[in-house]
C-alpha cells in the first residue's frame, strides 16, 4: 500500500506504430500526502481554479503570446513571513488583540484614562499589558525573522535558466524564474519550480528524484520525459521548441497533474504527474535535466500545501477559559457590591462635607451617579482578579514540559537513530487524559519488515520450513556474525564490516538455518569488498535488512525449479509438447513476483545510481585475476546446475571480492544442516494433493550422515549480482527478494523494458507496455508486458485476494479440463489463503491474463483517450483499468509475515490497565487482524469474540441488536447457551470478569457508520473491551475516530505510520506518527512522533500524567493567588467607604502578581512530579485520575476559590485587629498585609508540591528576596511617588518592629492551617491511589517490589466484572457480564507462532468457520 512509481513507457510500436505511456492518476489508497508538509487541506478536495492554464515558452518568437498568458502568472519569489519592518507593530498588535484577555486589559487601560473613574496612575495600568504584549511580540518577531532568513536563502539560490538574449543557459536566482522559462538542472540540484521534463541525459528518458523535501521519503522515484522527446539524441533546443502546454490551474494535489502538450501541428501529447518535477525535489542519478516551468512561486504544489501549522486547543485550556469567565462574573459581582456600597455610603453621610466633597466647578455628584462611576473604578482596581499572566505562563510551562519529554533517553531508538518529536506545543496535557486509542496495525503494532514465509503455486502450498528456522535463529546468528566478522578472511572480512549491516556473513547458525544467498555471494542491499564499508549507515535501500532479504528456498519447490530447462519453452518443432501446466504456473508466478512492482534497481556502492547489466560477452576483462575469477564462477555455475550450460550467460558486474568469496566456500566445503535437510527432503516421496511439504517427523528420519556438501550445490543460489533494490513498499521488496532466492532476479528496469535473470531460461527481457498502479479502489496493480518466450501480450496482476478472486475467469465443473483445473486451483488456493490469514500472514494473490494483439490494440486506443483528457481523467482511467483486469488466470498466492514490534504486548496490557480502550483499525483480512490482536494482547485468550460481517444495512442492524440482546441475556442468566450453535462453551469462560471483543469488517463498518445505526454501534462497542476493524479504508478510519470523539465526548488518540493514517491522525484529539518504513507522511501530520509503539506507554502513563497534573494544579494556583490577593483590596473597601482606595502602593500591587509570585508556579508546572516514573509504569491504573480529570474538576475550582476567600479574610483581619486603634497610616497598615500575603501564597505552593527540589527552594527564596529588596529600595527612593500618602521608609521601620514579624507568622499559620490539616488527614485516613503510590517512592527497592505485588493482588481481588457502565452511550443498557457468551468464540491458538515452521497444507478439521446469521466462528485448532 504505497504510492507506486510510474515509469516512462512507449506505445506499443508493433501494433500502433507510435509510443504510448500511462498515467498515474489512479490515486493511492490513502492519497493524503498533499496535507503532509504543513498539514494542508486534503488532496481529495484540491483547490482548483475554474479554468485551465496555458503555458507559452519564454522565447522571442512567442513574445506577444507569452505576455498574454505566461507573463501574467506569479514569479518564483516566495515569502512565508507574516510581517515586514513597516507592518510588524500594527499587525502583531492586531493579532494579539484577537485574544479576549488582551482586549479586556486594553479596555481597562483606556478606562483608567477617564478622569472620573481613574483608580491608578495611567502608566501603572498600562504596565501589565505592555509587558505581556512585548514578550509575545519578541517571540513572534524572532520566529518571523528566522523565516525571513530562510526565504532569503531560498530566493537567492542559483539555477541555470535559458536566456533568450544570450541564447544559452545562465545562472539566475530562483526568485527571477518565471512560468515558461527553460531550466537546466544537474545531479543533486533541487528543483526550483514545478516543471515539465523535456530532456534527460538518461538514455531511457528517465529522471530519478528524491522527494524527502516534500514527504520525507528518501526512496528514489522516477519521472519521465514527455512522450516524443525521449527519443532525441541531443539536448532539447529551446529555440526550436514550438509547442505550448495546457494544464489544470494550480492546486495542492501532489499526486495529480493533468494536461497536454500541443505541437505546432495540433498534435497533442498527454501529460501526467510522471512528467512533472515538483519544487523541493532533488535530482538524483541523472547528469542533467531540462524542463519548462508551469507553476512558480506560491502557485507551486509544495507552496500551496504550506498552509502553516494547525492550532489545537487542549481540553484543559478550554476548561480554564470557562473558569476565566467565572472570574469575570465574580469581578462584576464584587464591583457591583462596591458601587452599591459607595452609593449607600454617600447617601448615609451626605450631610458630612468630608465624605462628600464637591467637584472643582462646584457641582455635587448624586450618589447613584457616583456609584456608577465607582463601578468602573472598582473594575480597574480589582483587575488583577483576571490573571493576565496566566496564558504567558502556560506557554512557558508547556515549552519546559516539551523540553523534558524530548530529553528523555528512554524515547531514543538506536536502530533509527531518532527520538521523540513534539510537533504540537500546546496539547501536552491532553496526553494525560486519553480514553480511546485508535491504532493502525502494519508498521504501528508490527515492524513493517515484511518477511516472505509461504506461497501457494498452482494449488500447492510451500511452507518454506528452512526459511522459518532461519528466522527463529536470526537473532542468535546476527550476534555470531558480529564475532565472525572480526576474523581476517580476506575479502570475506570486508563483506562483514559493521558499516554494511545489510550484508550478512556466512555462518552456521545453531540450527543450521542460513540463507543460500550468503553462500551465493548475493549482496543485494549493499556492496562487497571495499565499497561496502564506504556506504554510510543510512537508508540507501529501504527494506533491506537481512531478515527481509535472505530467503531460503523451499526444497520441494526448488526441486521443481531444477526441472525447468530452456527446451521446455523453446520447442524445436510444433510436435514438441507444451511445458507441463504446473511448470508454466511456477515460471509465471515468479516472473510476476519479479516484475509486477515499482522497485528501482541500483548499484549498492552507489545507492543513488541505477545499473543496467550487460551480458558476459560485453564485459571488459582487465586482469588475469578477473579472468581466473570468471572461470571459477563459470565452473560453479556448471557444477551446480548442468541444465544451465546452454541456457544463459552469467551476468557481469561481480567484483573480485565477490568471486573470491565463492571460491573460498568451494574450497572449504561448508557443511550445513540446511543443506542436509534439503538433500534429505529431495530424496523423500512427493506429497499428494495440494501438499508440497513433508511432515516434520519424516524430515528427521533422513540420513544424518551427510557432513559435507558443496556450496555450489545449494538450492536457491542466485547469480552473483550486487544489486540494490529500492522499494517504496516492504511488501514489494519481500516479493522481489523471494523471487531472487529462486534465481528469478530482477536485474534492471527501464521505461521500455524489464530484465529478469531467470535461472535456466537465461536473461529474459520483457517489453514493458503499461503499468496500472495500485490504488484504493482497485486494490491491485498490473503490468502489461510482451513475453520474450511466447511473444504474447501478458497482463500480470497482484492484489488483495478479495478482489482478485472476483476477477478470475468464470469456470464451471462441466467445462474443459483447463477450466476444471483452474477451478480446483482456485479452491485450494482459497484454503491456503485462509490458513495464511489465521497464522497472521499478509496475503496477496497473483494472476495473469494473455491478450491477443487485437484485444490489446483496442484497449490501448481507448486508454489513450483517457490519458489525454483533462476533465474526468480519473474516472476514465479507472474504467479503462477495469476493462483490462478481468478474466484472469490464478497463478498462486503469497503469505508475508509482519512481526510485532518489541514491547507491543506489554504496552497494550499497560494501556488496558490504565483504562484506555484500544481499537485496531486495519486494512488486512479478518483472520490476520484477529491473529495479530491476540498476539499483541489486544484480545485475551478467554475473550468472547463477536464478528460483525454483513452485506446489507438491515442485516447489520439486526445482528447488532442480536448481539446486544445476547449480552444482556447472558448477564441475566449466565447458564444459557449461546445463539451460535457452533460455539464451544467452557465453565472457565462463564466465570465473572469475562471480556468481550468485537471484530467488524469494512462492509459492515460502512453500514454501522450511517447515522441511523451510529448509536447502536456505539452501545455495542461500549460492552467490548477491544474493537478490531478489518478491511477498513483510510476514510473509514477517520470517520470512526470522529464518531467516537464527537458522540461520546471522550479524549481520543490516533497512532499510525503511513499516509493512509494521516486523516485519522488529524481527526483525533492527539495524533501520533511513527517514523517507520512508510515514509514521513504520518509524522508530518502528527502532533507527536515516536519511533516505536512501546514508547507510547511512557509518553502517556508518565509524561502525560505529569503534564496534566502539573498544568492543572498550576492553573488552579493562578486563580487562587489572584483571588486571594485581590480580595484584600475588596475587604479594605468596607473600611474606606468603597472609595476605590488601595492600602498598597500601586507599583507593589502590579508587581506582586507580575513578578513576585509568577516564577514559582512556572517552575512547579515544569518540574513537579507527584509520583515517580517507575511507579507510574508499574501501576498503570494511576492514569485513570487524569481520564476523570480529578486534578481539575469544577468542584475543585470552587473549593480553591473558597479557600482563597478564607485566606484573604485571615490575611486582612489579623493585621486589622492587630493595628486597630493605632495611628498607623494607610501604607503602614498595607505593608504587613502584602508581606503576609506573599508568605501565604508561596507556602501554599509548598504545601501543594509533592516533590520539592533545590530549584523550587531557590526560586521561592528568590521571590521573597526580590520582594524585600524592591520594598526596601522603593521605600528609600520614593519620597513623593504617590501623594499625599507615600511608602517612604515603611519597610525599613517594619523590619525593626517585632509586631510585624508576629503578624506575618500568625497570619500565615492561621491562613494555611485548614489546607494543611486537610492534606494531613487525606494522607492518613483516606489517601487517594496517587498518595498511596507516592508512599512507595520512599521505600527501598525490595520493599517497593513487594508493595507493587500487594497492590496488584488487591486490584485483582477487587476486580469487578466487565460492564458497560463506564461508557456514556451505554448507561441506558444493562451491564455486560458476568459471563459474556459470545456469538463467536476464538482463541489465539488458531494461529500460534510456534507452529509456523510445521508444514500444514490442509486446514485442520477443527479449524472450520461456522457462520450463523452472518456470524463467523473460528474455533480452536
Amino acid at each position: 500500500m504505497t504510492e507506486p512509481l510510474q515509469w516512462a513507457r512507449y506505445h506499443w510500436q508493433r501494433l500502433m506504430g507510435r509510443t504510448n505511456r500511462d498515467d498515474d492518476d489512479d490515486e493511492r489508497p490513502y492519497n493524503y500526502s498533499s496535507l503532509l508538509a504543513c498539514r494542508g487541506k486534503s488532496s481529495q478536495t484540491p483547490r482548483l481554479a475554474g479554468k485551465h492554464r496555458v503555458v507559452v515558452p519564454h522565447l522571442q518568437s512567442f513574445k506577444e503570446e507569452y505576455e498574454q498568458f505566461s507573463g501574467t502568472y506569479v514569479n518564483n519569489r516566495i515569502r512565508t513571513t507574516k510581517y515586514t519592518l513597516l507592518n510588524f507593530v500594527p499587525r502583531n498588535l492586531f493579532e494579539q488583540f484577537h485574544r479576549a484577555a488582551n482586549l479586556y486589559f486594553l479596555f481597562l487601560v483606556v478606562l483608567n484614562w477617564v478622569p472620573l473613574v481613574e483608580a491608578f496612575q495611567k502608566e501603572i495600568t498600562m504596565l501589565p499589558l505592555v509587558v505581556v504584549l512585548t514578550i509575545i511580540a519578541i517571540k513572534d518577531g524572532l520566529e518571523d525573522y528566522r523565516k525571513y532568513k530562510t526565504d532569503k536563502r531560498i530566493n537567492n539560490s542559483v539555477t541555470k535558466v535559458y536566456s533568450r538574449k544570450e541564447k544559452k543557459y545562465l545562472d539566475q536566482c530562483w526568485k527571477d524564474v518565471a512560468v515558461g522559462d527553460f531550466i537546466r538542472l544537474s545531479c543533486n540540484e533541487v528543483v526550483p519550480a514545478d516543471m515539465v521534463v523535456l530532456f534527460s541525459t538518461d538514455p531511457d528518458g528517465i529522471c530519478h528524484i528524491e522527494t524527502s523535501g516534500l514527504d520525507g521519503e528518501s526512496n528514489l522515484k522516477q519521472r519521465q520525459v514527455v512522450r516524443g522527446y525521449a527519443e532525441q539524441d541531443s539536448e532539447v533546443d529551446p529555440e526550436k521548441f514550438s509547442s505550448r502546454i495546457e494544464c489544470e490551474s494550480p492546486n495542492n494535489d501532489l499526486n495529480r497533474f493533468r494536461g497536454f502538450l500541443e505541437h505546432s501541428d495540433k498534435e497533442r501529447v498527454g501529460l501526467s504527474k510522471e512528467n512533472l518535477l515538483l519544487r523541493g525535489c532533488t535530482i538524483r542519478n541523472t547528469e542533467a535535466v531540462v524542463g519548462i516551468v508551469v507553476y512558480a512561486g506560491h502557485e507551486t504544489k509544495a507552496m500551496l500545501n504550506n498552509s502553516g501549522p494547525r492550532y489545537k486547543r487542549s481540553k484543559l485550556e478550554r476548561r480554564a477559559n470557562t473558569d476565566v469567565l467565572w472570574c469575570v462574573l465574580l469581578l462584576v459581582i464584587m464591583c457591583l457590591t462596591g458601587a452599591l456600597g459607595h452609593g449607600i455610603w454617600l447617601s448615609r453621610y451626605g450631610h458630612v462635607p468630608f465624605f462628600h466633597l464637591p467637584e472643582p466647578d462646584g457641582r455635587v455628584i448624586a450618589p447613584p451617579l457616583a456609584g456608577f462611576y465607582m463601578f468602573w473604578t472598582m473594575i480597574i482596581l480589582l483587575q488583577v482578579l483576571i490573571p493576565i499572566s496566566l496564558y504567558v505562563s502556560i506557554e512557558i510551562v508547556k515549552l519546559g514540559q516539551i523540553y523534558f519529554i524530548q530529553s528523555d533517553v528512554d524515547f531514543y531508538d538506536e536502530k533509527t537513530d531518532s527520538t521523540i518529536q513534539c510537533r504540537a506545543l500546546n496539547i501536552t496535557e491532553d496526553l494525560g487524559q486519553i480514553q480511546y486509542l485508535f491504532s493502525d496495525k502494519t508498521g504501528t503494532l508490527t515492524e513493517n519488515k515484511m518477511v516472505f514465509r509461504r506461497c501457494s503455486v498452482a494449488g500447492f502450498d510451500y511452507c518454506h520450513e528452512e526459511n522459518a528456522k532461519r528466522l527463529e535463529s536470526y537473532q542468535e546468528a546476527v550476534s555470531e556474525d558480529e564475532d565472525f566478522a572480526d576474523t581476517p578472511t580476506g575479502s570475506l572480512s570486508n563483506m562483514a564490516k559493521p558499516q554494511a549491516p545489510s550484508c550478512r556473513t556466512v555462518q552456521n547458525g545453531p540450527l543450521g538455518s542460513m540463507s543460500s544467498n550468503h553462500l551465493a555471494g548475493s549482496c543485494s542491499a549493499l556492496g562487497s569488498g571495499e565499497g561496502a564499508g564506504e556506504v554510510p549507515r543510512s537508508r540507501q535501500a529501504a527494506f533491506s535488512s537481512p531478515i527481509e532479504t535472505d530467503v531460503v528456498p523451499d526444497t520441494r519447490l526448488w526441486d521443481k525449479f531444477s526441472q525447468i530447462t530452456p527446451q521446455l519453452f523453446t520447442p524445436l518443432d510444433e510436435s514438441d509438447p507444451d511445458p507441463p501446466p504446473e511448470t508454466s504456473y511456477i515460471v509465471d508466478f515468479f516472473i510476476a513476483l519479479a516484475i509486477c512492482n515499482t522497485v528501482v534497481v541500483s548499484a549498492p556502492n552507489q545507492p543513488r545510481r541505477k545499473t543496467r547489466l550487460s551480458s558476459l560477452s560485453g564485459m571488459p576483462i582487465k586482469s588475469l585475476e578477473e579472468i581466473k575469477n570468471l572461470f571459477q564462477r563459470l565452473s560453479v555455475r556448471r557444477s551446480s546446475s548442468p541444465s544451465l550450460a546452454g541456457g544463459k550467460e552469467p551476468s557481469a558486474g561481480a567484483s573480485g571480492a565477490f568471486v573470491s568469496r565463492l571460491s573460498l566456500f568451494s574450497r572449504v566445503k561448508v557443511a550445513s544442516p540446511v543443506e542436509e535437510e534439503a538433500s534429505q527432503a529431495g530424496e523423500g516421496p512427493q506429497g499428494s494433493g495440494s501438499s508440497a511439504c513433508l511432515p516434520e517427523t519424516e524430515k528427521q528420519n533422513g540420513d544424518a550422515g551427510i557432513t559435507s556438501v558443496q556450496a555450489d550445490a545449494l538450492p536457491g543460489q542466485p547469480s552473483p549480482s550486487p544489486l540494490c533494490y529500492e522499494a517504496e513498499s516492504p511488501d514489494e521488496a519481500a516479493l522481489v527478494y523471494a523471487a531472487r532466492a529462486y534465481q528469478c532476479t530482477l536485474q534492471s528496469r527501464t521505461p521500455e523494458q524489464v530484465m529478469v535473470d531467470f535461472a535456466a531460461l537465461g536473461p529474459l527481457t520483457f517489453q514493458l507496455l503499461h503499468i496500472l498502479p495500485f490504488d484504493s479502489v482497485r486494490k491491485r496493480m498490473s503490468v502489461v508486458v510482451r513475453h520474450p518466450l511466447s511473444n504474447q501480450v501478458v497482463v500480470y496482476t497482484k492484489g488483495a485476494d478479495s478482489v482478485i478472486m472476483e476477477l478470475l475467469s468464470a469456470a464451471s465443473p462441466d467445462g474443459a479440463s483447463l477450466e476444471k483445473q483452474q477451478m480446483l486451483i482456485r479452491e485450494k488456493t482459497q484454503k491456503h489463503l485462509d490458513d495464511y490469514a489465521r497464522r497472521g500472514l499478509r496475503t496477496l494473490c497473483i494472476a495473469k491474463k494473455v491478450m491477443s494483439d487485437t484485444e490489446y490494440a483496442e484497449w490501448l486506443r481507448n486508454h489513450f483517450l483517457a490519458e489525454t483528457s483533462i476533465d474526468n481523467r480519473e474516472e476514465l482511467l479507472l474504467e479503462s483499468a477495469m476493462k483490462l483486469e478481468n478474466r484472469l488466470t490464478l497463478l498462486g498466492a503469497t503469505g508475508i509475515e509482519d512481526r510485532l514490534q518489541e514491547g507491543v504486548p506489554e504496552s497494550i496490557e499497560a494501556l488496558h490497565a490504565a483504562g484506555i480502550k484500544i481499537w485496531m483499525l486495519t486494512g488486512d483480512k479478518q483472520e490476520t487482524a484477529i491473529n495479530i490482536a491476540h498476539a499483541c494482547k489486544l484480545l485475551e485468550p478467554d475473550d468472547k469474540l463477536f464478528v460483525l460481517d454483513t452485506q446489507s444495512k438491515d442485516a447489520c442492524e439486526m445482528l447488532m441488536g442480536t448481539i446486544l440482546k445476547e449480552l444482556q441475556k447472558n448477564t441475566a442468566s449466565p447458564g444459557q447457551a449461546s445463539l451460535s450453535e457452533g460455539s464451544h462453551q467452557s465453565s472457565a469462560r462463564r466465570d465473572s470478569g469475562l471480556r468481550a471483543g468485537l471484530v467488524i469488517t469494512g462492509k459492515a463498518l460502512e453500514f454501522a457508520l450511517q447515522e441511523s445505526l451510529q448509536k447502536q454501534f456505539l452501545e455495542l462497542t461500549a460492552c467490548c473491551q477491544a474493537v478490531v476493524c478489518c478491511r477498513a479504508t483510510p476514510l473509514q478510519k477517520s470517520e470512526v475516530v470522529k464518531l467516537v470523539r464527537s458522540h461520546l465526548g471522550v479524549m481520543t488518540l490516533a497512532i499510525g505510520d503511513g499516509a493512509n493514517d494521516v486523516s485519522m491522525i488529524q481527526v483525533a484529539d492527539i495524533g501520533i506518527g511513527i517514523s517507520g518504513q512508510e515514509g514521513m507522511q504520518a509524522v508530518m501530520a502528527s502532533d507527536f512522533a515516536v519511533s516505536q509503539f512501546r514508547h507510547l506507554s511512557k509518553l502517556l502513563l508518565v509524561h502525560g500524567h505529569w503534564c496534566y497534573t502539573r498544568l492543572s494544579n498550576m492553573i488552579l494556583y493562578f486563580f487562587y493567588k489572584n483571588v486571594a490577593y485581590v480580595n484584600l483590596l475588596f475587604w479594605y473597601q468596607f473600611f474606606c467607604g468603597f472609595s476605590g482606595t488601595s492600602m498598597t502602593d500601586y507599583w507593589v500591587l502590579i508587581f506582586f502578581n507580575l513578578l513576585f509570585t509568577s516564577a514559582p508556579p512556572v517552575i512547579y508546572g515544569v518540574l513537579e512530579k507527584d509520583v515517580s516514573a517507575e511507579t507510574l509504569l508499574q501501576l498503570p491504573e494511576l492514569y485513570k485520575s487524569g481520564q476523570e480529570s480529578e486534578a481539575y474538576l469544577p468542584l475543585t475550582f470552587w473549593i480553591t476559590l473558597l479557600d482563597a476567600f478564607y485566606q484573604s479574610l485571615v490575611c486582612f483581619f489579623v493585621p486589622y485587629y492587630t493595628y486597630q486603634g493605632s495611628d498607623v497610616d494607610i501604607f503602614t497598615f498595607g505593608n504587613p498585609l502584602n508581606t503576609a500575603a506573599l508568605f501565604i501564597i508561596l507556602l501554599h505552593l509548598v504545601l501543594e508540591s509533592k516533590s520539592l527540589t533545590w530549584i523550587h527552594v531557590l526560586v521561592i527564596a528568590g521571590s521573597i528576596l526580590a520582594y524585600f529588596l524592591f520594598a526596601l529600595a522603593f521605600g528609600a527612593m520614593c519620597v513623593t511617588c504617590n501623594p499625599p500618602s507615600n511608602p517612604y521608609w515603611i519597610m525599613q521601620e517594619h523590619m525593626l518592629d517585632p509586631v510585624f514579624y508576629l503578624v506575618c507568622v500568625l497570619t500565615t499559620c492561621v491562613a494555611l492551617l485548614p489546607r494543611f490539616t486537610y492534606r494531613v488527614l487525606q494522607g492518613s485516613l483516606f489517601p487517594s491511589p496517587l498518595l498511596r503510590a507516592k508512599h512507595f517512592d520512599r521505600l527501598t527497592p525490595e520493599e517497593r517490589a513487594e508493595a507493587f505485588k500487594k497492590w496488584r493482588g488487591a486490584g485483582k481481588a477487587d476486580q469487578v466484572t466487565t460492564t458497560c457502565a463506564d461508557h456514556p452511550a451505554a448507561k441506558s443498557r444493562p451491564m455486560c457480564g458476568p459471563a459474556l457468551i459470545g456469538m463467536t468464540s476464538a482463541t489465539p491458538g488458531a494461529a500460534k507462532r510456534g507452529s509456523a515452521s510445521v508444514c500444514e497444507t490442509a486446514l485442520d478439521l477443527h479449524c472450520s468457520e461456522t457462520k450463523t446469521s452472518g456470524m463467523a466462528e473460528p474455533s480452536k485448532e
